[in-house]
């Protein structure tokens, strides 16, 4: 089959001939020049879904180099824009958006390009993020440095979905196209679908929305499906940090106020809800930690925080873990780290 650079739309059925995207050199903070690829074959399993480049939207040249790392992404990470869910699903619509994310992230953030590596619009079309995101993709081997994450941008392909998504699903075409979109990164970098995750999965956030996150198993499970490695049901589930919020309550929300308790804000009440006593203290301990966003939420930033913390009071983490295994199974000092909390929150947070 013929494959050639067809203008600016990157298919199944095209691939490019040696341009670097945007005329651009870019260079890492491990590695040096990205090599353009002199043809470029689909693998085995899974296609790529078109992908629009930066240069097709009409993206702002990046404001510096941007990194570009000698290693593989080890993730996915699925955010939404949190913009309006407009009925426009035209390529021009998500264009349209891609050029005001990109505006926003640096004009108002003062980021070097925008944050993300892709983008899918509400319309289904997938849109390159940030520069050399779509090249480094084909090569398979490498990855360009985001800021959609902190802490995971060298780790994470971001992938941003138009809308909010808080209490409506994402439209079709949009699934669609995430579904694809990480069955093809999971395939080049031989990343497993249960590491696809959400935003707030590493940080205090909202994002990608509650009915959006409640999806991410049926996409690890599909995902696997594309890739041939089915997943059951524990795998594509697999344990989270729950999202605790003011409208919080239950055990999971008595065990974030004893380990308040247990960081030494004693002002808090082990009532499990999430009252203002319990927002105050929160805001305090993230201040007090040096939290990217001091917001009253607890999601994965504070949680691996609160669960890890030295020289608190003991008696009080104790009761953490009994507000989360009611029947005593689990002692605190059996405990062996985060990933043994992070089961037991999450247990407890789908608890009927």
């Amino acid at each position: 089959m013929d494959r050639r650079w067809e203008g600016d739309v990157w298919g199944p059925n095209v691939s490019r001939r040696g341009v670097l995207l945007g005329g651009l050199v870019l260079t890492g903070a491990i590695g040096g020049l990205i090599r353009p690829q002199e043809a470029w074959a689909a693998g085995p399993g899974v296609k790529a879904p078109p992908i629009i480049g930066c240069d097709a939207w009409r993206a702002r040249e990046p404001s510096d180099v941007v990194p570009v790392w000698e290693q593989r992404p080890v993730r996915i990470i699925v955010h939404h824009t949190a913009t309006p869910n407009v009925e426009d699903y035209s390529r021009g619509a998500g264009e349209f958006v891609a050029r005001k994310i990109q505006d926003f992230h640096m004009d108002r953030r003062g980021w070097i390009d925008t944050g993300q590596n892709f983008t899918i619009s509400r319309g289904g079309y997938v849109l390159e993020g940030r520069h050399g995101s779509l090249e480094v993709l084909r090569s398979g081997d490498r990855h360009v440095e985001g800021a959609h994450c902190t802490g995971q941008n060298v780790e994470a392909v971001g992938i941003e979905n138009e809308g909010t998504y808080s209490t409506l699903t994402p439209p079709d075409k949009v699934w669609a196209r995430l579904r694809a979109m990480c069955a093809y990164i999971c395939q080049q970098y031989g990343i497993a679908p249960t590491e696809i995750g959400g935003h707030r999965d590493f940080k205090d956030t909202l994002c990608p929305g509650d009915r959006f996150y409640a999806m991410l198993p049926r996409l690890r499970t599909e995902v696997a499906d594309s890739l041939g490695e089915p997943l059951d049901d524990r795998a594509a589930r697999r344990a989270s940090w729950p999202l605790l919020r003011p409208e919080s309550s239950g055990p999971a929300v008595e065990a974030a106020q004893h380990l308040l308790r247990a960081a030494g804000l004693v002002d808090v009440q082990p009532n499990s809800r999430f009252d203002e006593r319990t927002a105050v203290a929160v805001r305090q301990y993230q201040q007090a930690h040096r939290a990217e966003e001091v917001n009253g939420l607890i999601g994965g930033e504070t949680w691996p925080l609160l669960v890890t913390a030295q020289g608190g009071d003991q008696d009080e983490v104790a009761l953490a873990v009994r507000a989360l295994t009611p029947d005593g199974a689990v002692r605190a000092s059996a405990i062996p780290g985060v990933e043994e909390w992070k089961r037991l929150l999450s247990a407890a947070d789908h608890r009927p």
